[in-house]
């Protein structure tokens, strides 16, 4: 896909965040679980249980400390459901190790919208980033990956899936006239965005589709 086709069909990407976390975002930037353990220095076995393994609930990684960061539950992705998803050998301990070494944004709003409304999370509030894509994807499209799902769900139905659903811009499969083969769902960026608040134009206190307070 060519990055210039990719901005104008998507303008903006969003990021939904435990309440609360944009003041950390934007003073340590938005980081993946792996480099969030990076970041707390937890190493050896302790890693696994974050980053290996499945989190059925919202877990904190330094608990009852000053630097503690709550890592988002991963309930749409159980481990015998990706059993049934996974393909060309990869185990869902792969699985987890490669989706917890990414930050993941919507490129529609709507799917924010689906998400926020989701059974397990509409009476939940969020921290709602939006992005320029103009400044935020040229800066980073050399860490950037396109996905035509949402990678991190296998309800209602168990989605075949590897690694290769992750392309980077320039391999997104796309038809004569440039418009992509299958619409892009998520944007996907390896490691972390130190310095996202560069590129945020909006931040909003969510309840499901509800705007409970502009933070900025």
């Amino acid at each position: 896909m060519d990055l210039d086709k990719l901005i104008e069909l998507y303008p903006r990407v969003y990021h939904m965040a435990e309440r609360g976390a944009w003041d950390s975002i934007r003073t340590h930037g938005l980081m993946s679980t792996t480099a969030v353990l990076d970041h707390l220095k937890v190493e050896g076995d302790d890693r696994a249980r974050f980053e290996s393994e499945h989190r059925d609930q919202k877990m904190d990684v330094r608990a009852g400390h000053p630097s503690n960061i709550v890592l988002r539950d991963q309930k749409p992705m159980p481990e015998g459901r990706l059993l049934q998803a996974l393909t060309n050998g990869t185990t869902p301990r792969q699985w987890y190790e490669l989706i917890n070494d990414k930050v993941f944004f919507w490129v529609e709003e709507e799917r924010l919208h689906r998400l926020l409304g989701a059974r397990d999370y509409r009476k939940l509030e969020h921290d709602v980033l939006t992005l320029d894509s103009a400044a935020f994807i040229p800066a980073y499209a050399k860490k950037i990956w396109l996905c035509h799902m949402n990678s991190g769900n296998t309800w209602p139905i168990p989605h075949r899936r590897d690694t290769e659903i992750f392309r980077r811009i320039a391999d997104y499969p796309v038809k004569p006239l440039g418009k992509p083969v299958k619409n892009v769902v998520e944007l996907v960026v390896d490691y972390s965005v130190p310095n996202i608040a560069d590129y945020v134009v909006e931040v909003r206190r969510m309840k499901g589709s509800e705007v409970l307070e502009d933070l900025g």
